[in-house]
Parts: C-alpha cells; structure tokens; sequence
C-alpha cells in the first residue's frame, strides 16, 4: 500500500450517482456481511471493527447519513488519477500511517498536492492519522509537526479537520460519522 491514502466523497440523492470517495474502513456496500455505520433508522452502533486490507485500485461504498452518500477509496499508489475524481467531490478524507514514519514526508507532498488543487479549492477535508492502536504509531502532536498542519491549515482554502483513527480497533470511526454528516449536510 502506497504511503497514504485519499477518499473523495461524493453525495448523491435519488437517481444521482455522484462519484466519490469509499472509505475501507468506514462504509460496507449492502450484499456485504460486516458492520456498517448506520442503519436505515439511524442507529449508529458501528459494531466489531473490521477487517482492513491495503487498497489496490478503488473501492466503491455506499453509505446512508441517512442520505445515501457514494464512498470512493483510491490507495496511494493511484495517486497519479486522483485528479481525474476531484471535480465530483463533496468532501476529502485523506488517510495517512500515523505508524510509518518512512512515509511522512511523501504523504505530505501528496496532501499538498490534493489540497492545491483547483477543483478541491473549496472542498471541506478530513486527514485521518490511522492505525494508532500500533505501539510505534506517531501522536497527532507528532504528526501535526511533522506535516506542519498549522502551516498548512492557515495557507488552505479548505476546511481542514484532524482526527486519530484506527481502523482496526474502531477508535475515532465515531468522529470520523461525525463530520461526515456536518459535511455532507446530514447533522444530528
């Protein structure tokens, strides 16, 4: 799996099919067995954390807010069609090894990258410092320094939002639900 990760979120209601981001650790596609955000009724009991494999490729996820919201994942190494998904996005998630300190600076190159551009000028975003049930994971005052987030945050044109995150035991995925919903306009 490449250094990190973005996931566009696209919304969609009714017959749209907006493209965007799937999130593997965040959304189930309906025929899957596993836990899932949010039910129909708005119960959002997130269960047993799941399963997590480094993403080849893109990964499409459906995922009710409880609008239905169409998850993208793009792993790091299709860094290089990102671009070609920006213009359907609604909202970034951009996943990083907080446990890999190998990647950090070309994980900040990729943020950047992502962040500068014009389509995502004002596309509100959420990086996610994953994986920190590992003992070598970095803290987020560590990562914040590293990436220079409060330089980043005060040159951006987007909404920029920090959160720790492990996929594995489900720490943070609440928050993460969260402001998915304040973003994508289904707050509770």
């Amino acid at each position: 799996m490449g250094p990190s990760r973005a996931v566009a979120c696209g919304s969609c209601t009714g017959g749209q099919t907006a493209s965007g981001c799937g999130c593997l650790y965040l959304a189930y596609p309906p025929a899957c067995q596993g836990p899932q955000l949010s039910t129909e009724d708005g119960n959002t009991e997130l269960g047993a954390p799941p399963a997590t494999l480094p993403t080849v490729g893109t990964n499409l996820s459906d995922l009710r807010l409880p609008r239905r919201a169409r998850l993208r994942e793009l792993g790091g190494c299709m860094g290089p069609i990102w671009p070609s998904y920006y213009g359907e996005c609604s909202a970034v998630l951009f996943v990083v090894d907080a446990a890999n300190p190998t990647q950090v600076s070309s994980s900040c190159v990729q943020l950047l990258s992502v962040l500068s551009a014009a389509p995502l000028a004002a596309v509100p975003v959420l990086v996610l410092f994953n994986k920190i049930d590992l003992p070598c994971y970095m803290s987020l005052a560590e990562m914040k320094s590293l990436f220079r987030m409060q330089d980043i945050v005060s040159c951006a044109t987007q909404s920029i939002t920090m959160l720790e995150t492990s996929a594995r035991d489900g720490t943070g995925l609440a928050d993460v639900l969260q402001w998915l919903r304040a973003t994508l306009g289904d707050a509770r």
